[in-house]
């Protein structure tokens, strides 16, 4: 009997380790499955994770590199045009010329006005840079708008002062050809009539003026054309100067 039961207990303890080891391997039939799951969730972390990190790069800092590359582009391109340095002094026409050489680089360039006083003053050197200086100062103070014509308005007033400006206007009144050649007049009656705008200020008054101021015999060639703009008006005075120099010849 005692052999017998000593049978069974056998029995049963050898069912028992069977049947742990069935266990064991319906937990190895789920492992996979959580593995799985698992391995999904990283990948949707990491897809998170990396579109968060593109919207980063799009953000501010990588709009200040794009705004850095763009200024840097801008500069380039006005450095092309060779623009002089200017370091004040006491010479108007210095300062003048100075002045009308940025306002045609610039009318080419076609760049915004904040943008033409930075490249301008860029190239200030020495008196010319400290006095920028005290008027930057002023303008960040007074809240003074960074425009072309604020700019300019402060230049001449220190570099082109009202004395300066009035003797170009006399200039200007007082202009005649005299031995210059057509185009030398032209180009004097150009740049010395923004000091006279109201003289010039309409098509006709400008035609007047630059009639005025030629010789005799060129003045008498043209009094039968009829002329209503500026451009009409130097193309038949070059041409009758040409004709005057061919009966000469």
């Amino acid at each position: 009997m005692e052999g017998r039961r000593s049978g069974r207990g056998r029995g049963r303890g050898d069912k028992q380790p069977q049947h742990m080891g069935n266990e064991q391997e319906t937990g190895d039939n789920q492992n996979p499955e959580t593995g799985e799951q698992v391995a999904t969730a990283l990948t949707r972390i990491t897809d998170i994770l990396t579109h968060l990190v593109n919207q980063q790069g799009q953000g501010p800092a990588n709009q200040h590199e794009n705004h850095n590359v763009g200024e840097d582009k801008a500069l380039e391109r006005f450095h092309k045009f060779n623009p002089p340095k200017f370091s004040g002094g006491p010479d108007p026409d210095i300062a003048e010329n100075w002045l009308e050489s940025m306002g045609n680089i610039f009318a080419a360039l076609g760049y915004t006005e904040e943008r033409q006083v930075i490249f301008a003053v860029f190239q200030f050197e020495g008196a010319a840079r400290s006095w920028w200086n005290v008027v930057s100062a002023k303008w960040e103070r007074e809240e003074i708008p960074w425009t072309w014509t604020n700019f300019v308005n402060e230049f001449t007033e220190k570099f082109l002062p009202p004395l300066i400006q009035e003797q170009r206007e006399d200039a200007f009144i007082q202009l005649r050809q005299g031995s210059l050649s057509v185009a030398e007049y032209e180009a004097q009656f150009t740049k010395l009539s923004k000091f006279c705008p109201d003289l010039v200020s309409t098509e006709k008054k400008r035609v007047r003026r630059f009639l005025q101021g030629l010789n005799l015999k060129l003045r008498d060639a043209l009094a039968v054309a009829q002329v209503n703009t500026f451009t009409e008006v130097l193309d038949k005075t070059q041409r009758a100067e040409h004709a005057r120099f061919q009966l000469k010849s």
